[in-house]
């Protein structure tokens, strides 16, 4: 049995389409007449805290987003294997908002804003891609399709992950002895890292004071597009204030929804998205989930299970 336990997203469509991909293998939807010792497969988003109650016979924890850190939060979180979702789909919408956003900066939106909204004529021409270089923090999926996704535009490439990671056109750095040495050499930075106890606020006054000063007019830019937990956003807003940042996008934030109170949503170089830069597609998801769950009752082993002592 399949139970649905999705919150903020319409779980009534969801267990439609999964009914209909898998059959007569029994999908359920909380509040409906089941014995939650039957349950061997949970299909999660945002899981309120008794989500995972009298599921004796769990087999694997299905996790609708890529990103499993708040699910690995949950207080009463079974030992079973949490599959997180990959797909192209998802990658590719991550890596439009990417390549939209490191493109605007590249192109100097900040400065040639604020000169229309003065009416000032004011040439200034930005660099080639070649001599602008983008720096990604994070080389999983995501990481490794947007480095290919920005390759085409001429961009240099630079990467930083826990582990060195090798993609033919990006610049490998790994590790915290090589960390400073990456930033350096980064106009760009973005940030598509797992979010761990390493990584956590790595998005600070102490970051940002060593990317690289002379190339992009107004300051070397952020992009973050992971999670809220990774950046400290008292320091982004002095960073945006007394220039160490020249812009910065963000999609995602400490608390969501942003508080109206925060500082951020004034701050002119600073561009805001309410955490929609990806989102994973229910008919890709059906059928990615779908096959999970057939191979495994068939005898194969899972497939992207996290490890939990990395948090990805």
């Amino acid at each position: 049995m399949l139970l649905l336990h999705l919150s903020d997203v319409d779980e009534a469509s969801w267990a439609e389409a999964l009914r209909a991909a898998l059959g007569d293998y029994p999908v359920v939807r909380r509040g409906e007449d089941y014995d939650p010792a039957d349950v061997r497969y949970i299909f999660v988003w945002k899981p309120e805290p008794e989500a995972f109650d009298g599921l004796t016979g769990l087999r694997a924890i299905l996790s609708l987003g890529a990103g499993v850190d708040a699910l690995l939060k949950h207080p009463a979180l079974p030992d079973a294997p949490i599959v997180r979702f990959v797909d192209e789909d998802l990658s590719q919408r991550m890596s439009d908002y990417v390549v939209a956003h490191v493109t605007m900066h590249h192109r100097l939106y900040t400065r040639f804003q604020a000169d229309q909204k003065a009416k000032r004529w004011s040439q200034l021409y930005p660099p080639a891609a070649s001599e602008t270089t983008v720096g990604i923090m994070g080389m999983g999926v995501l990481g490794q399709d947007a480095a290919s996704r920005l390759k085409p535009l001429g961009f240099d490439l630079r990467s930083w992950s826990r582990t060195s990671k090798d993609m033919t056109g990006v610049e490998g750095f790994a590790g915290a002895e090589q960390f400073d040495a990456f930033l350096a050499g980064t106009d760009i930075l973005v940030n598509l890292l797992p979010l761990t106890p390493e990584t956590t606020g790595i998005l600070n006054t102490q970051t940002f004071a060593k990317l690289r000063r002379d190339r992009l007019a107004g300051g070397p830019v952020i992009v973050n597009a992971a999670r809220g937990g990774h950046q400290r956003e008292s320091d982004i807003v002095a960073a945006l204030r007394d220039g160490t940042l020249g812009a910065a996008s963000l999609d995602v934030f400490e608390t969501e929804p942003l508080p109206a109170s925060s500082p951020l949503w004034d701050i002119e170089n600073c561009y805001i998205t309410p955490h929609i830069a990806a989102i994973s597609n229910e008919a890709t998801g059906v059928r990615y989930f779908t096959n999970i769950i057939k191979r495994h009752e068939a005898g194969e082993a899972l497939v992207n299970v996290v490890d939990r002592r990395r948090g990805y």
